[in-house]
Order: C-alpha cells, then structure tokens, then sequence
C-alpha cells in the first residue's frame, strides 16, 4: 500500500517540477528581455539597437515559441496542434526577423566607427546564429503546408525540426552568453548582477533541453 502511494506521488511530483521549470522559463524569458532592454536603451544609438533586438529575438520569441508545446508550461495549452504549430511558426519569423534587425544594426555601428567585423567569437556566433534561425523558419514550412512535404515522413520531419531547433536555440544561448562578457555589458553591470545575468539563457537552455529530450523519449516510448 505504501509503495503504491509513492508511485502515485511521483508522478505528482514530476508534473509540479515540470511546471516549475516551465514557468520559471517564461519569468527569466520576460525579466531577462526587459533587463537588457533597460541597460541598452533601444534608439538611444545604433547599437543601442543590437543587444535589445538580440535578446528579444532569442531569448523572448524563441523561447516561447517553444514553450508553446510544453505540456506543463504552454500558454494556449488547450489549442489544437495545429494552431500551436502555426502561432510557434509565426513566433519564429519574428525571431529571425529580429536577430536579422540585430545583426544589421552592430553591422552599420561598426561600419560607421571604421570597426572590423565579425572578429570575435561573439560576432561569429551570433552570425551563424542569424543564419540558423532563417533556415529553421525556412525549413518548418512544409511542416505547415503538408503538400510541400510530398515524398517525406511528417514524423521524421518533425523529429529533424526538433533536433535542429534545439541545436539552433543552444547556438542562440551560447551567443547570448558570449554577448554578456562584452565589454559594453561587463562595464554597465555589477559583478553580482552578472552572474545572475549569466544564469538566466543556461537555465534557459536547460529548460527547453530537457523539455524536448523529454518528448522524444516519451514518443520513442509510445511507439516501442
């Protein structure tokens, strides 16, 4: 009788962790945002411009492209697949359109104050950032129009999509960090406050690791 209790409760506990996770997730998505929005100051310059419209891109409509098909943490949870595939998608466009705003505008800063381009790891990774991100959007279309995907496997579709997107948000989060030990950043914030900057895209990334590992295993599962 006892066992049968803490097999019950683990299940419990494993959905509150979960939705834990999830809405920490969508509090660091917001409050992260919101913080370099604060310290940059978009409009005030042109690069003002680059760390706002980065951080928004990745670390606000990426994230929660995502998190729209957690089970424990989506916001339109009880929305059809289909419409969380398409709001997902849309949330993408965004992202790249944002991060591609982002990579123009530290393009045309540097440009303006004779600076050379793309010469730390930084700038190299948030570039292949912008291009991983256009090319996820790109890819996802036949997931949305399934006539496109004439002659492949939807399943196996949505299984490379996953795997490339979560590839594609590490890369984002890891750029993010990268952003973070610049010296424009380094220098407006305390060494406290860096550290806490510093944890939210890692706990981020590891949020929405463990959220798509855990729906591939739970499919793997479904189908053995």
């Amino acid at each position: 009788m006892a066992h049968s209790k803490e097999a019950e409760s683990e299940p419990c506990m494993y959905g509150f962790t979960r939705a834990a996770s999830a809405a920490l997730t969508h509090l660091i998505s917001l409050t992260f945002t919101a913080f370099i929005a604060f310290l940059s100051r978009p409009g005030t310059s042109w690069f003002s411009w680059h760390p706002f419209l980065m951080t928004l891109a990745i670390s606000f409509f990426m994230t929660e492209a995502i998190l729209l098909f957690s089970p424990h943490g989506s916001l339109i949870k009880r929305f059809s697949h289909k419409t969380k595939g398409r709001i997902h998608w849309i949330l993408q466009c965004l992202c790249a359109f944002c991060a591609a705003l982002g990579l123009t505008a530290i393009f045309y800063n540097k440009q303006l104050n004779g600076k050379s381009h793309f010469t730390s790891w930084h700038g190299l990774l948030g570039l292949l950032t912008v291009c991983v991100v256009a090319a996820q959007s790109l890819a996802a279309v036949p997931l949305i129009y399934h006539p496109l995907a004439k002659g492949w496997s939807l399943a196996k579709l949505k299984r490379y999509h996953a795997a490339s997107g979560l590839i594609t948000y590490l890369i984002g989060s890891g750029s993010l960090l990268l952003g973070l030990c610049s010296t424009w950043f380094t220098a407006s914030v305390r060494e406290y406050t860096w550290y806490l900057s510093a944890l939210c895209p890692v706990l981020s990334a590891l949020a929405i690791m463990n959220q798509v590992s855990s729906a591939y295993i739970a499919k793997k599962r479904l189908q053995s």
